[in-house]
């Protein structure tokens, strides 16, 4: 797409930021100029906002199935150009184009979870303590939606917040990363194909502390979901709460991979892997530390070198986000830290590379072992026993997922029971949510609100209690 520049879409239709001025936007393979996107401020946001606003009671008219339907030629479309979009994906992050292409199936399927929930918006009835009277929940809409999202999964981070705010008929004002605008767009333009109103779901392109930041202080926007640092999620928590406004906060995570003793190691090399490299490390649910009982540690540290070290450079996002790791990496190794595999030193080449990185020798209140890099880093640890363990995976301010590898029914019960996290997995990676299941986090990695599953018709949706009062004698 070259110098292609990169419009808003309001109203469904093209516009540039009212200031004129464009962000850069790189290829992080090789640091070339990819395309601008447009540089929006608080005018663009107003003008978004506006058309959400009015668009809204349209839609809201329409009733879930119908909503429910619309979504469901969105996931057929996004289906029949998923090579497209993958393609898209991997220009503007780097990553692998298999990888692209399951996330582009994930947000496929989010779709058809998400359609058949028109169908199911299931609300209660329930007795009453005065004769003849029936109470009853319906769901509606909230109203304008502001959707805030990473950069790290482009069209499933579209999808799981796009679906079920249209679905349960809200208008929404998307705001992208910066470092996906063209990818946004193009989902943006098949949901506009499918049949969703260009004003019900506007995109507004920019930075998080000029464009973000109008979107969550304008006081037409009724809820805010946002996915992203834990350290913007409390600034938009604290701004949108002065005015009431719902929030939901999908935020980082510090997750831990737990080996046992009877566990298999094999099994739990590859699923430690998985979990710390995969897409680069750019998942809030990324395995980053690895803690090991004290008999195995050498076996599996030895497993998980050669593995990570037969792995090619992983493409990270932006030179400032390879900067930033590299950084964190130096500061931890000068406090003596250890280096089993990888480098703080990037690759020879023009783009965003960084060797997947494992450190040992690392204390449990050291700076990388609480900060979330977002990156292909890891931290071995060792401990003596399973309460050590679970000591270890709560010494945290994160509480996103964590994993437990045992061959022990009793210990992953416990160890379920006792980890201070929102999803816990035995026998497998910190990662995988599917569209059917919750995903959201304690502690520093949410607000208790869960993206996905049918709890995400919570945070998209208001219950509203019908009271019903019958007279026996007017029959």
């Amino acid at each position: 797409m070259s110098s292609e520049e990169i419009p808003n879409l309001i109203g469904g239709e093209a516009r540039p930021a009212a200031s004129g001025e464009w962000l850069d936007k790189l290829r992080p393979a090789d640091g070339t100029l990819l395309g601008r996107l447009a540089r929006s401020g608080a005018e663009d946001v107003a003008a978004a906002v506006a058309a959400a606003r009015a668009a809204q009671p349209d839609w809201a008219a329409r009733t879930p199935v119908e909503r429910g339907d619309v979504v469901r030629e969105i996931a057929l479309a996004l289906r029949e150009r998923r090579e497209e979009l993958a393609a898209l994906v991997v220009e503007e992050t780097g990553k692998p184009l298999e990888l692209a292409l399951g996330e582009a199936d994930a947000a496929v399927e989010m779709g058809f979870f998400v359609a058949g929930e028109g169908r199911r918006s299931y609300g209660r009835t329930m007795p009453a303590s005065m004769p003849h009277r029936t109470v009853l929940t319906v769901r509606r809409p909230v109203g304008v939606a502001a959707l805030i999202a990473s950069f790290n999964t482009p069209l499933p981070n579209l999808a799981w917040k796009a679906f079920p705010a249209l679905l349960c008929g809200n208008a929404a004002v998307f705001k992208p990363s910066e470092h996906v605008p063209a990818s946004a767009n193009e989902f943006a333009t098949v949901c506009y194909e499918a049949g969703v109103p260009g004003a019900v779901l506007n995109l507004v392109h920019g930075l998080g502390a000029e464009a973000g930041a109008a979107l969550v202080d304008h006081p037409e926007v009724d809820l805010v979901s946002f996915t992203g640092s834990a350290a913007t999620g409390r600034w938009i928590a604290e701004r949108a709460g002065r005015r009431l406004a719902k929030v939901c906060l999908e935020l980082g995570g510090k997750n831990a991979l737990v080996v046992c003793d009877d566990a298999d190691l094999d099994g739990a090399v590859r699923w430690a892997v998985a979990s710390a490299f995969s897409n680069a490390g750019q998942r809030c649910a990324a395995g980053s530390r690895i803690v090991v009982f004290e008999s195995v540690y050498e076996a599996f540290r030895a497993g998980l070198a050669a593995a990570a070290g037969g792995l090619q450079p992983e493409i990270v996002v932006s030179r400032e986000s390879r900067d930033r790791i590299v950084a964190a990496l130096e500061r931890a190794v000068a406090a003596g830290a250890r280096v089993v595999a990888g480098s703080s030193t990037p690759p020879a080449g023009p783009g965003f590379g960084l060797r997947p990185t494992i450190l040992e020798a690392v204390p449990s209140d050291a700076e990388i072992s609480h900060s979330e890099l977002f990156g292909p880093v890891a931290v071995l640890y060792r401990v003596t026993d399973l309460a050590e363990a679970i000591a270890l995976v709560n010494d945290s301010p994160y509480g996103l997922t964590a994993a437990i590898h045992t061959a022990s029914v009793h210990r992953a019960m416990r160890f379920a029971d006792e980890a201070r996290a929102g999803v816990v997995v035995v026998n497998g990676g910190t990662h995988g949510s599917e569209p059917h299941m919750g995903f959201g986090g304690v502690k520093s990695s949410g607000n208790g609100w869960k993206e996905a599953g049918v709890e995400a018709l919570e945070v998209y949706s208001d219950v509203r209690y019908v009271n019903i009062v019958a007279d026996p004698a007017r029959v």
